[in-house]
């Protein structure tokens, strides 16, 4: 599904003056931003989707669904709901490893996924989270590490099951934005888009 939205984006005809992030105030204190699609941006599939851009402490919901055999007649089937817990910067000796990050900085996120749907649901962030800011292209955001400390938020979750569980994510720097790109939706968005702190 990664690689059907990487092509989808790269044959896009949109114009460049859409392939910016661009932040709209909801009131003083909080910003919601609007990300189109775009190689630099958020590799979102749909140019005009809206995401969920959640800071810590915020909770979003998403639409999840199935296609037929092949590919097709994408049907939404149920509800995810995500709450954005924590997120901490660590370095290679505070997650009990030798390797370094990739592309910069390690960042430990705990993410609270729930069914809030009627139908089992799907989460599966390894391989689906990119990350990346106004400077620094998209780029794969998942490790390895950390791996088998605490749930394992990447499983099936049936109506009204949930689990906590932490992430280590690798990210060019701090701050930015990690996007979940997970979607059995051809057309749809990004489901959701953490906002992490500078």
């Amino acid at each position: 599904m990664l690689l059907s939205a990487v092509l989808m984006t790269g044959c896009s005809s949109e114009s460049d003056d859409k392939a910016a992030p661009t932040k709209t105030v909801v009131d003083d204190t909080q910003e919601r931003s609007t990300i189109k699609a775009s190689p630099s941006a958020s590799l979102s599939p749909s140019p005009s989707a809206t995401e969920s851009v959640l800071s810590v402490g915020q909770t979003g919901t998403y639409e999840v669904g199935e296609t037929d055999d092949y590919g097709e007649n994408y049907k939404p089937t149920g509800k995810m709901s995500v709450t954005f817990v924590s997120a901490k910067y660590v370095t290679p000796a505070e997650i009990n490893t030798s390797s370094k990050p990739e592309h910069g900085q390690f960042v430990e996120v705990t993410l609270t996924f729930k069914n809030v749907g009627k139908s089992t649901a799907r989460v599966e962030t390894y391989g689906n989270l990119m990350w990346d800011d106004s400077s620094s292209a998209g780029q794969d955001a998942t490790t390895l590490e950390g791996v088998g400390e605490g749930d394992d938020v990447d499983t099936d979750y049936k109506p009204g099951q949930g689990v906590t569980g932490k992430l280590v994510l690798d990210v060019g720097k701090r701050g930015g934005f990690v996007y979940y790109m997970f979607s059995e939706d051809p057309e749809g968005g990004t489901p959701f888009v953490l906002k992490l702190p500078a």
